[in-house]
């Protein structure tokens, strides 16, 4: 009737004296409601209409007998309620605390609020309610429901019809206004669900559950995450038993990694091992490795604590049609986490639609935020239940050609991103480039900044570009396979890095090559295998893929790419002991480069022939080849080829100062040491302020192996952090090269076995990769340290090894300084 009253005002124009006459009598009617169906505090506390005594209401659920885990999570609630105690105890507050925690279905959300509500039940004397709003269902408990309930727990009668949503809620916080009541909501859906059952009175407490954050006021949000490895482990031991677990913890672990360490999946395989006495751990983790039927082994139930699926379901449910659909196209890419763009492209629609589409789902706990990468975006991912749920649905109610078509965008916007990043980083890498005369060169530092960008992204996206490579090449696309898997090769190596995915990606290029029955695109992959191949110590099957390159590019009449593969021969051949033969294709390369107009391939190929003279044992003449390559990167501001050039040249220095050392010529020798040593120092710093690590560690190794007398203890600390820097980036081969630097390192200190065991396993390390001319060169440089040492025995047998495979590499220079080692030991 109050309610008639006041809408009246609304509906009927009314003269203002009857307007204050009707708002009088609904006050009026409001009062006698509420003292008709509350009655005195004193009789509500002392007695029912009955006269049995009256108890606070306790609806709070039962704590789970195999609780698990969450000593973070309640340890973190704790303070949040202690504070609040503090807080009130000082200054007071006007509002009561509310608890909001959310996260994705399953995750045990409410088992927590169970437990930590036991926890401080005394500090609730008034009592304690608990509602489930049903959220996560079609028709969710409306806040009126939800209100007659909690006023009846108090002990309100309600003998007339108490009216709408506003009346009840006049109610609510007339009962609880000087109260201490804890009050539970359980899985609600939003937060106009919840904000009008959240009382005024401070001394209450309100803990809400939900899927999705509820954004109310004066809330402390808490996101449940899901369970680590090791707390799963111990829910699967509660419920399976102690002794099944330990008898097989690694099936253990892969269970729980299989269930997405999600509490619920890791209960219902509990549950099927407790009654299944006759299974072993193992048997169930291989029938969770089928990812089509992994749903139907988490489900014992259609209830939603039950079954993974249907708690799936829901959330499924919940979300518009084009969210569903993101959804279900994210889980046909095989990428473990995506930046926001791919959402755009898989709905073919515009970027920031998609990353709009892709938060939703976030906000429905469908998807998260893996973190932001490298390169400072913010990646996303599915949870990996969630990914096979979606798959389920994609392959059943989408189109197979739309699948395709999605994935082939996401593959697409990879090519084009992948590809921008190899030519900032790598120009050179993909044809040649002549700069008009006249024309000023880009200021370095933008080239820098560009090429350090590169590298981030790379560094960024590395397992994502991987897994979209192996979805071109599964699903034939192979153009993209072609076009992704060159941008990889090429950004790997102007890195030197992520070595074995660097290789096998090289594998799939080449593979895409021969099904597009492309020649010159298999001449490119075939270098880029070449490259690889070399750097991990395989040079002679380098050197066929080199080689093969050069026939076909010949055939096709490819100049360019002809000296480059005439280079790649050449470095392979010099890279394997078989000087005289890789000189030949090195001069021709530098020839070709020229007269393709091309000055920086010819100076750096250049750089290659000098290090090949030194090894020949003629300084000045790699000297005068190194100091015409620095002056073209000096000119043309090429910072990064700039620094290589300086490594090279500290390196000649280096030896030149020994041989001069070696003569007697104290004065000139500690001169170029010195120069040495800054040209090694300067190549160092330049790399270091750019980020990159290998060519930094070379420049280390090589400021080890300078060998002057006065710095020895120095030089080895050099080789100790170049060999640390390699292991980390995974160059076997570096590690092998660094070990032998070693070796040198501890004989010029007088370390007679440190330098033995150093070299010894460069020896077998060179051995292991296939190497033999770097086998052969740390043989001989064993046999020398054996013949410091006086072991004439043990220097013979190294040596004569040495000399062996340098006669089977037509290696002369090899083979003259071993016969001098010989004749001494021999002697």
């Amino acid at each position: 009737m109050a309610s008639v009253l006041a809408t009246s005002l609304d509906v009927w124009d009314l003269p203002t004296e009857a307007k204050v006459g009707v708002t009088a009598v609904a006050g009026l009617l409001v009062g006698l409601l509420t003292w008709a169906t509350t009655g005195s505090r004193s009789e509500e506390r002392n007695a029912t209409a009955t006269g049995t005594p009256w108890r606070p209401p306790d609806q709070w659920p039962p704590v789970s007998s195999h609780f698990t885990g969450r000593t973070e999570s309640l340890a973190e609630l704790r303070e949040v309620f202690a504070e609040r105690r503090r807080s009130r105890d000082h200054a007071g507050s006007a509002s009561p605390l509310v608890v909001s925690v959310y996260g994705r279905g399953g995750v045990g959300k409410s088992v927590l609020i169970a437990r930590f509500g036991h926890e401080i039940a005394g500090s609730f004397p008034d009592g304690r309610l608990y509602a489930d709003l049903r959220g996560e269902v079609e028709a969710p408990v409306g806040p009126e429901e939800v209100l007659i309930g909690f006023l009846r727990a108090l002990g309100v009668r309600l003998t007339t019809d108490p009216g709408g949503l506003a009346e009840l809620r006049t109610l609510w916080l007339t009962w609880t206004k000087g109260r201490r009541i804890l009050i539970c909501l359980d899985n609600a859906h939003d937060g106009d669900q919840v904000k009008d059952l959240i009382p005024a009175e401070p001394g209450c407490a309100v803990m809400v559950t939900s899927r999705q954050p509820l954004f109310l006021l004066n809330t402390y949000d808490k996101r449940l995450s899901v369970f680590s490895e090791a707390q799963g482990v111990e829910l699967l031991a509660r419920l399976a038993g102690d002794d099944r677990v330990a008898a097989d913890l690694e099936s253990a672990q892969e269970i729980v990694r299989m269930c997405d360490h999600l509490p619920l999946a890791i209960s219902i395989c509990g549950g099927r091992l407790a009654t299944r006495e006759n299974w072993t751990l193992r048997r169930l983790a291989d029938r969770l490795k089928d990812e089509r039927r992994r749903l139907d082994q988490l489900e014992i139930g259609r209830r939603l604590d039950k079954s993974v699926r249907a708690s799936l379901q829901l959330s499924y449910d919940d979300c518009t049609g084009l969210q569903r659909r993101l959804l279900r196209l994210l889980s046909m890419v095989s990428a473990p986490d995506v930046p926001g763009w791919v959402a755009g492209e898989l709905l073919a629609t515009s970027e920031a639609e998609g990353a709009d589409q892709l938060e939703a789902l976030i906000d429905a706990q469908l998807a998260e935020c893996s973190g932001i990468d490298l390169s400072g975006v913010m990646r996303y991912r599915l949870h990996d239940l969630v990914k096979i749920f979606a798959r389920e649905l994609a392959l059943s109610d989408d189109d197979e050609s739309h699948r395709r078509a999605a994935v082939e965008r996401v593959l697409s916007g990879y090519r084009r991103r992948a590809e921008a990043a190899a030519v900032a980083r790598w120009p050179q890498d993909w044809g040649r480039r002549v700069r008009p005369s006249g024309v000023e060169p880009v200021p370095a530092v933008a080239v820098t900044q560009a090429q350090i960008s590169a590298a981030d992204w790379l560094n960024a996206e590395r397992l994502t570009l991987v897994a979209a490579i192996g979805q071109a090449k599964s699903m034939e696309m192979w153009e993209l396979a072609w076009g992704l898997g060159r941008a990889f090769c090429s950004l790997c190596h102007s890195l030197r890095a992520y070595w074995s995915d660097w290789r096998a990606v090289a594998e799939i290029l080449c593979e895409a090559a021969d099904r597009m029955d492309d020649p010159r695109a298999l001449g490119i992959a075939l270098l880029d295998r070449s490259a690889v191949a070399g750097g991990q110590g395989g040079h002679r099957s380098a050197a066929a893929d080199a080689e093969r390159a050069l026939e076909i590019f010949t055939d096709l009449g490819e100049t360019w790419w002809a000296a480059r593969a005439m280079r790649a021969v050449g470095m392979s051949l010099f890279n394997d002991g078989h000087l005289d033969r890789g000189q030949g294709y090195l001069i021709g390369a530098v020839t070709a480069f020229k007269g393709e107009e091309d000055r920086w391939w010819a100076a750096r190929t250049q750089r290659n022939l000098a290090e090949l003279r030194l090894a020949q044992r003629r300084p000045q003449e790699a000297r005068e080849l190194l100091e015409d390559a620095l002056e073209v990167f000096e000119r043309d501001r090429n910072r990064y080829s700039e620094a290589q050039t300086l490594r090279a040249y500290g390196e000649v220095l280096g030896a030149t100062a020994r041989g001069l050392h070696a003569a007697g010529d104290v004065r000139a020798a500690s001169e170029d040491f010195a120069r040495a040593g800054f040209s090694l120092d300067r190549a160092a710093e330049m790399f270091r302020l750019r980020g990159e690590l290998w060519e930094e560690a070379r420049c280390l190794r090589a400021a080890g192996e300078v060998g002057n007398p006065a710095n020895a203890l120095r030089e080895l600390t050099y080789v100790r952090r170049a060999t640390e820097m390699l292991t980390a980036l995974g160059d076997s081969w570096g590690v092998a090269r660094s070990e032998l630097s070693a070796g040198r390192a501890h004989g010029r200190l007088g370390r007679t076995r440190e330098a033995q065991e150093s070299l010894l396993r460069a020896v077998h390390d060179f051995g292991e990769l296939g190497d033999r001319w770097w086998m052969a060169r740390s043989l001989r440089y064993l046999g020398e340290a054996h013949l410091e040492a006086g072991d004439r025995q043990a220097s013979l047998s190294a040596l004569r090894q040495a000399q062996d495979i340098y006669r089977s590499l037509g290696n002369q220079a090899g083979m003259g300084r071993t016969l001098e080692l010989l004749r001494r030991a021999e002697g």
